[in-house]
Protein backbone atom coordinates (compact mmCIF):
# COMPACT_ATOMS: atom_id res chain seq x y z
CA UNK A 1 0.00 0.00 0.00
CA UNK A 2 1.24 3.35 -0.88
CA UNK A 3 1.24 5.91 1.78
CA UNK A 4 1.12 9.55 0.99
CA UNK A 5 4.37 11.35 1.26
CA UNK A 6 4.70 13.74 4.05
CA UNK A 7 5.85 17.16 2.98
CA UNK A 8 6.22 18.84 6.25
CA UNK A 9 3.77 20.79 8.34
CA UNK A 10 1.10 22.58 6.45
CA UNK A 11 -0.34 25.94 7.29
CA UNK A 12 -2.47 24.48 10.01
CA UNK A 13 0.02 22.03 11.30
CA UNK A 14 -1.44 19.31 9.18
CA UNK A 15 0.54 17.07 6.88
CA UNK A 16 0.75 18.39 3.32
CA UNK A 17 0.13 15.99 0.47
CA UNK A 18 0.91 16.72 -3.21
CA UNK A 19 -0.14 15.05 -6.41
CA UNK A 20 2.50 13.33 -8.49
CA UNK A 21 4.16 15.71 -11.00
CA UNK A 22 3.93 14.68 -14.68
CA UNK A 23 7.26 14.34 -16.52
CA UNK A 24 8.47 17.43 -18.41
CA UNK A 25 8.49 16.79 -22.14
CA UNK A 26 11.91 16.97 -23.81
CA UNK A 27 12.43 19.53 -26.58
CA UNK A 28 10.73 18.46 -29.83
CA UNK A 29 12.86 16.99 -32.58
CA UNK A 30 12.34 18.59 -36.00
CA UNK A 31 10.42 16.60 -38.55
CA UNK A 32 12.38 14.58 -41.11
CA UNK A 33 11.15 16.72 -44.02
CA UNK A 34 12.33 19.90 -42.35
CA UNK A 35 15.72 18.28 -41.62
CA UNK A 36 16.14 17.28 -45.29
CA UNK A 37 15.30 20.77 -46.50
CA UNK A 38 17.67 22.40 -44.02
CA UNK A 39 20.56 20.02 -44.69
CA UNK A 40 19.94 20.15 -48.45
CA UNK A 41 20.01 23.97 -48.47
CA UNK A 42 23.24 24.01 -46.45
CA UNK A 43 24.86 21.46 -48.78
CA UNK A 44 23.77 23.41 -51.88
CA UNK A 45 25.16 26.70 -50.55
CA UNK A 46 28.43 24.93 -49.67
CA UNK A 47 28.57 23.53 -53.20
CA UNK A 48 28.12 27.01 -54.70
CA UNK A 49 30.82 28.47 -52.47
CA UNK A 50 33.22 25.61 -53.29
CA UNK A 51 32.57 26.00 -57.00
CA UNK A 52 33.20 29.74 -56.78
CA UNK A 53 36.46 29.22 -54.91
CA UNK A 54 37.57 26.49 -57.31
CA UNK A 55 36.84 28.45 -60.47
CA UNK A 56 38.44 31.65 -59.20
CA UNK A 57 41.80 29.89 -58.83
CA UNK A 58 42.00 28.63 -62.42
CA UNK A 59 44.51 30.35 -64.68
CA UNK A 60 45.33 29.89 -68.33
CA UNK A 61 48.79 29.46 -69.85
CA UNK A 62 49.38 33.25 -69.73
CA UNK A 63 48.56 33.38 -66.02
CA UNK A 64 45.27 35.21 -66.52
CA UNK A 65 42.55 33.86 -64.26
CA UNK A 66 39.34 32.89 -65.98
CA UNK A 67 40.53 33.87 -69.49
CA UNK A 68 39.99 30.39 -70.83
CA UNK A 69 36.81 29.70 -68.89
CA UNK A 70 33.92 28.56 -71.01
CA UNK A 71 30.45 29.83 -70.24
CA UNK A 72 28.54 27.25 -68.23
CA UNK A 73 25.11 26.89 -66.76
CA UNK A 74 23.81 29.64 -64.49
CA UNK A 75 22.65 28.38 -61.09
CA UNK A 76 20.28 30.37 -58.89
CA UNK A 77 19.49 29.26 -55.33
CA UNK A 78 16.77 30.60 -53.10
CA UNK A 79 16.75 29.53 -49.45
CA UNK A 80 13.51 30.13 -47.58
CA UNK A 81 11.41 27.62 -45.71
CA UNK A 82 12.15 25.33 -48.68
CA UNK A 83 15.16 25.28 -51.02
CA UNK A 84 14.55 25.86 -54.74
CA UNK A 85 17.14 25.13 -57.40
CA UNK A 86 16.90 26.53 -60.93
CA UNK A 87 19.47 25.79 -63.61
CA UNK A 88 19.38 27.45 -67.00
CA UNK A 89 21.75 26.45 -69.76
CA UNK A 90 23.45 29.36 -71.47
CA UNK A 91 23.21 29.25 -75.27
CA UNK A 92 26.27 27.81 -76.94
CA UNK A 93 28.46 30.40 -78.64
CA UNK A 94 28.34 30.50 -82.44
CA UNK A 95 31.73 29.97 -84.05
CA UNK A 96 32.25 31.09 -87.63
CA UNK A 97 35.48 30.21 -89.37
CA UNK A 98 36.32 31.73 -92.72
CA UNK A 99 38.40 29.56 -94.99
CA UNK A 100 39.94 31.06 -98.08
CA UNK A 101 40.14 28.55 -100.88
CA UNK A 102 43.43 28.47 -102.68
CA UNK A 103 43.01 28.77 -106.41
CA UNK A 104 44.07 25.79 -108.44
CA UNK A 105 47.29 26.23 -110.28
CA UNK A 106 46.60 26.71 -113.90
CA UNK A 107 49.27 25.56 -116.18
CA UNK A 108 50.63 28.24 -118.39
CA UNK A 109 49.50 27.65 -121.88
CA UNK A 110 52.44 25.96 -123.47
CA UNK A 111 53.30 25.70 -127.09
CA UNK A 112 50.59 24.18 -129.26
CA UNK A 113 50.60 20.44 -129.94
CA UNK A 114 49.23 20.80 -133.49
CA UNK A 115 50.40 23.08 -136.25
CA UNK A 116 49.96 23.61 -139.98
CA UNK A 117 52.09 21.86 -142.58
CA UNK A 118 54.15 24.84 -143.79
CA UNK A 119 56.66 26.85 -141.76
CA UNK A 120 59.72 26.82 -139.51
CA UNK A 121 59.10 26.36 -135.73
CA UNK A 122 61.34 26.56 -132.63
CA UNK A 123 60.65 23.44 -130.56
CA UNK A 124 59.73 24.30 -126.95
CA UNK A 125 58.62 27.83 -127.86
CA UNK A 126 56.55 27.71 -131.06
CA UNK A 127 55.57 24.03 -130.75
CA UNK A 128 55.86 21.49 -127.92
CA UNK A 129 58.60 18.86 -127.90
CA UNK A 130 57.50 15.27 -128.61
CA UNK A 131 56.60 12.89 -131.43
CA UNK A 132 54.35 14.24 -134.19
CA UNK A 133 52.53 12.51 -137.04
CA UNK A 134 51.10 13.74 -140.34
CA UNK A 135 48.87 12.23 -143.01
CA UNK A 136 51.53 13.09 -145.60
CA UNK A 137 51.60 15.55 -148.47
CA UNK A 138 48.88 18.09 -148.99
CA UNK A 139 48.21 16.74 -152.47
CA UNK A 140 50.45 18.83 -154.75
CA UNK A 141 53.87 17.29 -154.30
CA UNK A 142 55.39 15.22 -151.46
CA UNK A 143 55.75 16.38 -147.85
CA UNK A 144 59.22 17.63 -146.86
CA UNK A 145 60.35 18.00 -143.22
CA UNK A 146 63.72 18.80 -141.63
CA UNK A 147 65.06 18.91 -138.05
CA UNK A 148 67.60 21.77 -137.78
CA UNK A 149 70.31 22.79 -135.24
CA UNK A 150 69.62 26.47 -135.91
CA UNK A 151 67.68 28.79 -138.21
CA UNK A 152 70.72 29.77 -140.30
CA UNK A 153 69.45 28.04 -143.45
CA UNK A 154 72.89 26.41 -143.99
CA UNK A 155 73.15 22.85 -145.22
CA UNK A 156 75.21 21.73 -142.17
CA UNK A 157 72.35 22.89 -139.81
CA UNK A 158 70.27 19.84 -140.89
CA UNK A 159 70.08 17.11 -138.19
CA UNK A 160 67.62 14.89 -140.15
CA UNK A 161 65.16 15.31 -143.04
CA UNK A 162 62.79 13.32 -145.27
CA UNK A 163 60.37 13.52 -148.22
CA UNK A 164 57.11 11.69 -147.43
CA UNK A 165 54.72 10.25 -150.00
CA UNK A 166 52.28 9.04 -147.31
CA UNK A 167 51.85 9.32 -143.52
CA UNK A 168 54.94 9.87 -141.40
CA UNK A 169 56.27 10.53 -137.86
CA UNK A 170 59.10 12.62 -136.45
CA UNK A 171 60.40 13.16 -132.88
CA UNK A 172 61.32 16.75 -132.02
CA UNK A 173 63.56 17.82 -129.12
CA UNK A 174 63.46 21.11 -127.24
CA UNK A 175 65.78 23.74 -128.71
CA UNK A 176 65.73 22.34 -132.27
CA UNK A 177 64.06 23.99 -135.23
CA UNK A 178 61.52 22.09 -137.32
CA UNK A 179 60.92 22.97 -140.96
CA UNK A 180 57.96 21.60 -142.90
CA UNK A 181 56.74 22.21 -146.51
CA UNK A 182 53.59 21.00 -148.33
CA UNK A 183 52.54 18.66 -145.47
CA UNK A 184 49.11 18.04 -143.96
CA UNK A 185 48.59 19.23 -140.36
CA UNK A 186 51.06 17.84 -137.79
CA UNK A 187 49.49 16.43 -134.59
CA UNK A 188 51.32 15.41 -131.42
CA UNK A 189 51.22 11.63 -131.00
CA UNK A 190 53.26 11.20 -127.82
Amino acid sequence: MNSPQYQGPGPYNTPHYTAPVPPVPSPRKPSRAKAWVTHGAVAFVALLIGTGIGSSGEADADGKAGASAKPGPTVTATATATATETAKAAPAPTVTKTVTAKPKKTEKPGPPSTFSGDGEYLVGEDIAAGTYKTAGGDGSFGCYWARLKDASGEFDAIIANNNLEGPGRVTLNKGEYFQTKRCAEWKKAG
